[in-house]
């Protein structure tokens, strides 16, 4: 979801692992020339949700943090493809958490149907971060760096089972 730190904590899990760091929200930006909230606003949500499908469908990281738009769930395709070579990690955050850190709601550039309220958004997305999530990390009173420290341990346990 917007507000779960995806860019931050993808940011300094980057550093301290020595990995990459890949925003799929910029590189669609690059691809169409245009902010995220233009294609939504010209186009309509499920435009960018096919942009970003085929954004994703085409990435071929390997060993980089990528930190996804919150929509990305909504293409299986996709998911299965940063699945096939990767670990997805889902930082679960509430809503009223969210509902705090985001002031930008309606012109963040966010796929979401124009009627859709934050809350609703949310509710329609909790059940695809769950689905696909390999790791899960509830991002909620603690820091970044802890986030990044739990998400390592977590992958060291899961890499050992």
């Amino acid at each position: 979801m917007p507000g779960s730190g995806k860019s931050t904590v993808g940011i300094l899990l980057a550093k301290k692992t020595s990995r990459d760091f890949v925003d799929t929200d910029v590189l669609i930006q690059i691809s169409q020339d245009r902010t995220l909230q233009d294609i939504v606003d010209t186009d309509g949500h499920q435009a960018l949700r096919s942009v970003e499908e085929k954004v994703l469908i085409t990435l071929d990281c390997h060993k980089h943090v990528i930190a996804t738009g919150g929509s990305a769930t909504y293409s299986h395709a996709a998911m299965q493809h940063l699945k096939a070579d990767g670990i997805i990690v889902f930082l679960n955050v509430d809503l009223p958490t969210l509902e705090s850190r985001v002031q930008d709601f309606n012109t963040r550039g966010l796929a979401k149907r124009p009627d859709q309220s934050f809350a609703d958004l949310f509710d329609e997305r909790l059940m695809l971060y769950k689905k696909y999530a390999d790791v899960t990390v509830k991002n909620t009173n603690v820091t970044q760096e802890e986030i990044c420290d739990i998400i390592i341990n977590k992958l060291k346990l899961k890499k050992g089972s």
